[in-house]
């Protein structure tokens, strides 16, 4: 992972903000943040530069984890 940016966004809770270095340049890329309060909730946004403004998509930790690891497991190799 990148080093943390912070972003400014409508939710509280997601404060730092992590791109992959796989991503390349900053067009379009996807960021994750975890939670702040505990729940384990995790947020997803797209964005063309670390501080751009972009709705971001909050998922609970459960449905993070079985994404990763249906990833991780070649579920979407073939997309």
């Amino acid at each position: 992972m990148s080093d943390p940016q912070q972003f400014s966004t409508t939710d509280p809770r997601f404060v730092t903000w992590m791109k992959s270095p796989e991503s390349g340049g900053n067009e379009g890329c996807l960021y994750v943040s975890t939670a702040t309060d505990g729940s384990g909730d995790v947020a997803l946004s797209e964005r063309a530069e670390a501080g751009a403004d972009a709705p971001i998509q909050v998922v609970p930790r459960a449905s993070w984890a079985a994404f990763l690891q249906g990833a991780k497991n070649g579920a979407f190799d073939h997309i």
